[in-house]
């Protein structure tokens, strides 16, 4: 029987829907991954300094990664929760999703 978590992907960076939780329905940045775990911040109820940690199984990738981020994490530079705002106002923009509450 497959439980549909063996061909999940998701790289630093990347856009996520979260599936599962009290954060469901919201979209996060990977900020890192660890195992079975990624670390998932927004900028506003999820802030850098404290990454939401979440089972990979619980959130879908949407197919997007914010380089300009990745690009900060991977070379070791502090990422500010205003450019991970901005980085999911770009892909909001991009896809035509609207602004949750």
């Amino acid at each position: 029987m497959e439980d549909g978590s063996s061909d999940i992907k998701v790289n630093i960076g990347d856009v996520v829907y979260s599936k599962a939780g009290r954060d469901k329905n919201r979209y996060f940045i990977v900020v890192w991954l660890k195992g079975e775990y990624a670390g998932l911040c927004d900028g506003d109820l999820r802030k850098t300094d404290k990454p939401k940690k979440k089972k990979v199984k619980h959130i879908k990738g949407m197919n997007y990664n914010s380089e300009f981020v990745r690009d900060k994490i991977l070379s070791l530079e502090k990422v500010t929760n205003s450019e991970l705002r901005r980085g999911l106002a770009e892909f909001k923009e991009e896809s035509g999703i609207r602004n949750e509450g």
